[in-house]
Order: structure tokens, then C-alpha cells, then sequence
């Protein structure tokens, strides 16, 4: 499909902060990327959005564990694409991943966010806000044709 047809026209537009936090927290699933043994890593899973922060728990000996175990700066992407209409989102928030070690939070969190896999997810992360970028890939209509003439 062209650029422009009867269909209109694809058009990029930045999200802003809240707007992409808000397209962050509507979908269940995202991809954390980190640095594992010097080689970029990326992780499937399932997550929440809340105060700003992305949560989502892992296992005790994973690698993602053991990187917020030190306090590292992660990437976190989730994206809701339509192949077809070539529409859709995509929101990267950058910062700090940490180990949520207050009993009463990991107990809320692992209550909130249930493992889509047979494995138990014991430790909860939580990655900082720092960097929140996002765009929306929109058709917008075509303008309406030129009298010929």
C-alpha cells in the first residue's frame, strides 16, 4: 500500500511522557533488554505500570536478577503493532532496574503479576522512568481531491 492512497497517509507522531506510560500500561507483555556477560540480553515478560515505574517479577539466578541486583540501566519495550494497516505504538522507558525487597511490595506485586510460566517468580524488579520515549504510527485521512478543472 502507498504512502498516500484513498486510505490516507502513515504518520509518525511522538507520545508524549504520560501518553506513552499510559500505551505502556494497556498491555501485559514487554521486553526488557539489559547487558549479560558484555552481550545485550532480552527477556520477554509480563509487567505492570505503576508510579511511573515498570514491574515485573523473575526467578532467584537470573540473569536479570543479577543485574538489578547492582543497580543497572535496563531498556523496557512494549509495543501493540497491526502488520496489516501498518499502525500502531511503540513505548522504550530507560532506567535504573532494582530488587523490590520491601515484604509488603513484593508480596502486592506477586499477587498483581502471575508468571505465565511453570517456574516459581520469586524476586520482583522495578525499573525507574529516567528515559521515556514513544511514537504512534497513525493513518491520517487523505485530503480531499482537487476539482479538475
Amino acid at each position: 500500500m502507498a504512502d498516500t492512497d484513498v486510505a490516507g497517509r502513515r504518520v509518525q507522531r511522538e507520545l508524549t511522557r504520560s501518553a506513552a506510560l499510559r500505551r505502556l500500561g494497556s498491555v501485559p507483555v514487554g521486553r526488557v533488554v539489559f547487558t549479560d556477560q558484555a552481550l545485550p540480553a532480552i527477556r520477554p515478560v509480563n509487567h505492570l505500570v505503576e508510579d511511573g515505574q515498570v514491574v515485573f517479577r523473575s526467578h532467584s539466578g537470573a540473569a536479570i536478577v543479577r543485574a538489578a541486583e547492582r543497580g543497572v540501566v535496563v531498556a523496557y519495550e512494549a509495543d501493540a503493532i497491526d502488520p496489516e494497516a501498518q499502525t500502531g505504538w511503540s513505548v522504550v522507558v530507560t532506567g535504573v532496574a532494582r530488587l523490590v525487597v520491601d515484604p509488603e511490595a513484593v508480596s502486592r506485586y506477586q499477587k498483581l503479576l502471575q508468571p505465565w510460566v511453570d517456574h516459581p517468580m520469586d524476586q520482583v524488579i522495578a525499573i525507574s522512568s529516567d528515559i521515556v520515549t514513544g511514537f504512534a504510527l497513525t493513518r491520517e485521512p487523505a485530503p480531499p481531491a482537487e476539482p479538475a478543472g
